[in-house]
């Protein structure tokens, strides 16, 4: 109904994408984002490459697969009309060994069936027609896979929100969700309350925590993973057009160290994927003794680490050594090596963990009672971020259900 509130938890890409979907499907009904920091899209947001993915690692049908191809072409048409920087450069997927060239047939067979835009194969000399610096066996070419500045586009979806009469509060952690006898929720940050009909949770690192002061289950919990950059000198920076990256493990919900050209120009390399000491723990330095005890308390860890324990060491090397790190990227491009980069800026992602110690890889969202959960969202969320308010939406307002 109208003149209702409906209150969105997380001021990060999602959240606000929601949130400005509720306002402008709904006329009337009064939409407020509470967000814990002091801006808009401080955490995995504001810390990612920028990447705007076509579609092609998610398996057809799934969640991702669905949200991505939609949530891409919503983007550009948003950027588009904004003026925000939007720049189609292209991605390669390269197979530099034998032993991937299944892996990418499987993945091209993926992209076909999620109708990636203009996606083809290619051979060792298409890529360097392609990337002239890079190498390969054989690759997929992504043409329309592009880059473009999430948080501009997440500032500007704060901005349609309060132009439709919403509210964007921060400085505002939720420390407490109480259902109404009345009906309601009294959200609380302290002794701060807002008061609201229903509640979406998009709460990015913190899904978890938040997720179990609105009743709603312990897991699957969050295990937070560092992605560390590197970038490239500006003497080199030449050599990398667009996107490069490898045949991914699938055994894991990462795409592996590449190389993107960012809007701004700079060629990053990254992210590698190391746990992180602290739930925002962008620096190595940053530990949180009452979150490891957290992590090393949930029998899903464990069950982690006894699985891929070996990739965890390989890439703990790769975060100590420059030298460790760029072993794997200079398979692509074989001239930038450790001298030719400094390290970068970093992400921390929301890992959902479950139980078993499976990496829950496809979006969860669902509700409990009048509280709508995103438990999980990793990327390509920021890709699909408008096709995901979409969904949300749908079911809030109960047009739909969640998945």
């Amino acid at each position: 109904m109208a003149d209702e509130t409906i209150g969105v938890v997380g001021a990060g890409i999602v959240g606000l994408a929601t949130a400005r979907e509720i306002a402008l499907r709904r006329p009337g009904t009064r939409v407020v984002v509470l967000e814990k920091e002091a801006g808009v899209a401080a955490h995995q947001t504001g810390h990612n490459s920028g990447v705007v993915h076509a579609g092609i690692y998610y398996t057809p049908g799934s969640l991702k697969a669905r949200l991505c191809t939609r949530g891409a072409t919503l983007l550009r048409e948003y950027c588009q009309d904004r003026s925000l920087p939007y720049e189609e450069s292209g991605k390669l997927v390269v197979a530099v060994g034998d032993d991937e060239l299944t892996r990418l047939d499987d993945l091209y067979a993926n992209a076909r069936a999620n109708d990636v835009p203009g996606v083809r194969k290619v051979t060792a000399g298409e890529i360097r027609d392609i990337e002239p610096h890079a190498v390969g066996r054989a690759a997929i070419h992504s043409p329309r896979t592009a880059v473009t500045d999430y948080v501009a586009i997440a500032r500007a979806f704060a901005d349609d929100i309060v132009a439709a009469g919403g509210e964007v509060r921060l400085g505002f952690p939720v420390t407490r969700v109480t259902r109404l006898d009345r009906g309601g929720l009294e959200v609380a940050s302290g002794d701060d309350i807002v008061t609201v009909d229903r509640l979406v949770l998009c709460a990015g690192l913190h899904s978890d925590t938040v997720a179990e002061l609105a009743d709603d289950g312990a897991e699957p919990r969050i295990i937070p993973f560092r992605g560390e950059y590197m970038t490239v000198s500006p003497g080199k920076a030449h050599m990398v057009r667009g996107l490069i990256y490898p045949v991914p493990d699938p055994r894991y919900p990462f795409l592996g160290v590449h190389f993107t050209r960012r809007v701004t120009g700079e060629v990053e390399v990254g992210p590698n994927a190391v746990l992180a000491l602290a739930r925002e723990g962008y620096r190595r330095t940053q530990v949180d003794v009452r979150e490891l005890l957290r992590i090393a308390a949930f029998p899903g860890t464990w069950h982690l680490a006894r699985q891929h324990w070996r990739t965890g060491i390989k890439e703990m090397r790769g975060s100590l050594s420059s030298r460790a790190y760029m072993t794997a990227a200079k398979r692509y491009v074989p001239g930038i090596g450790a001298g030719d980069v400094r390290r970068g800026g970093a992400g921390v992602r929301a890992q959902a963990l479950g139980r078993d110690g499976s990496l829950v890889d496809d979006f969860r969202i669902h509700r409990v009672g009048a509280v709508t959960v995103v438990r999980n969202a990793p990327s390509p969320a920021a890709t699909s971020s408008m096709a995901i308010a979409e969904h949300i939406t749908d079911h809030v307002l109960g047009a739909g259900s969640a998945a």
